[in-house]
């Protein structure tokens, strides 16, 4: 009884943002029907893949990307998601000239798109960098959680918006599915993107940026149902009370805006993909687990991830952009 009064209170503050806002029950809700599709054990096959030796740590521009990215195209082939419309492929090239140095080849965003319905000129982005730091010496840097678990993340909000739009519940808005290169360099894929985008930056509506979500930091072992928020207030005030009603509705984890502060000394704001979408005045959330000990290390491997946490870390980001996707209108940028 305790969880449906929560829904009601947290779908009702949903409607309050919106006009015509649908209002349903818990139990006919469509997107828990698609959320619940992202699971532990298929995001743990996704991971443990992407974390391999075979992919060499996932350096920008070398061997190890290159498998990744056809890996990544693959998933989006064989669950049906296609490419960016009039785009001919799901690889963005990057020269290796915008690396200023920092690569040796050129790299390749991954890109992949499923059109909304009624709006389908408004797109969410929704991100995560695959690349990570290669070999060094003998050890292979696998980045299982940088960001492994992300790309997993992505992988499976991909598939399932996709099946919500094969059973005719398509988003209202489109959707853009953005596997980035180059985060660990300098966040040059984004910045890539951004200054190349595939749609107009006046027509994405919102940047939902996943960059390490499947690990437990120091401050939360006690309290592990958590997640950091980071930027969602920083534009859209709106943004902000959606991601808040949403988490109380569906996933009720504790969300933690200890990053979000500005005299934060980690400035992580800064530091991930999403601050490329948010100087360009694009409201954005960065979700983030913390660092840990294995931060950047050879041990940072897939048999450390908890991957019930991770599943329901991406559940939330996609009940969050369903709502964002389905809502009547576009969110306001006010600040």
């Amino acid at each position: 009884m305790k969880k449906l009064i929560i829904l009601f209170i947290a779908i009702t503050i949903l409607s309050c943002g919106t006009t015509k806002k649908n209002t349903v029950e818990p139990e006919t809700n469509l997107s828990t029907k698609y959320a619940t599709t992202i699971t532990d054990t298929d995001l743990k096959e996704i991971l443990y893949t992407l974390a391999s030796d075979e992919f060499q740590g996932r350096r920008t521009g070398e061997e190890g990307q290159k498998i990744a990215a056809k890996y990544i195209v693959d998933f989006y082939k064989n669950n049906g998601i296609n490419a960016p419309i009039g785009y001919e492929s799901y690889l963005q090239p990057i020269p290796k000239d915008f690396f200023r140095g920092e690569s040796k080849n050129d790299s390749e965003n991954v890109v992949a798109f499923i059109e909304g319905t009624e709006k389908p000129e408004e797109i969410l982005v929704i991100s995560a960098h695959y690349d990570h730091l290669g070999i060094k010496g003998e050890k292979i840097y696998n980045g299982a959680d940088d960001d492994a678990s992300g790309t997993s993340a992505v992988l499976e909000i991909a598939q399932a918006f996709q099946q919500a739009k094969n059973d005719g519940n398509g988003s209202k808005r489109s959707i853009l599915f953005l596997n980035l290169t180059g985060e660990e360099e300098g966040l040059y894929g984004s910045k890539f993107y951004t200054s190349n985008p595939i749609y107009p930056l006046a027509n994405t509506v919102v940047n939902l940026n996943i960059d390490m979500i499947g690990r437990i930091d120091e401050a939360h072992e006690s309290k592990p149902n958590y997640v950091y928020l980071i930027g969602s207030d920083k534009l859209s005030s709106e943004l902000h009370a959606l991601s808040e009603a949403t988490n109380l509705a569906y996933s009720q984890l504790d969300l933690d805006y200890t990053y979000n502060d500005e005299k934060d000394p980690n400035r992580f704001y800064y530091r991930s993909d999403h601050y490329n979408f948010a100087k360009n005045n694009i409201p954005v959330i960065f979700y983030f687990n913390g660092v840990h000990a294995d931060y950047h290390k050879a041990t940072d491997t897939a048999d450390k991830i908890d991957y019930e946490l991770l599943a329901k870390r991406a559940q939330l980001i996609f009940y969050t952009a369903w709502e964002i996707a389905n809502r009547e209108t576009k969110l306001v940028v006010d600040k």
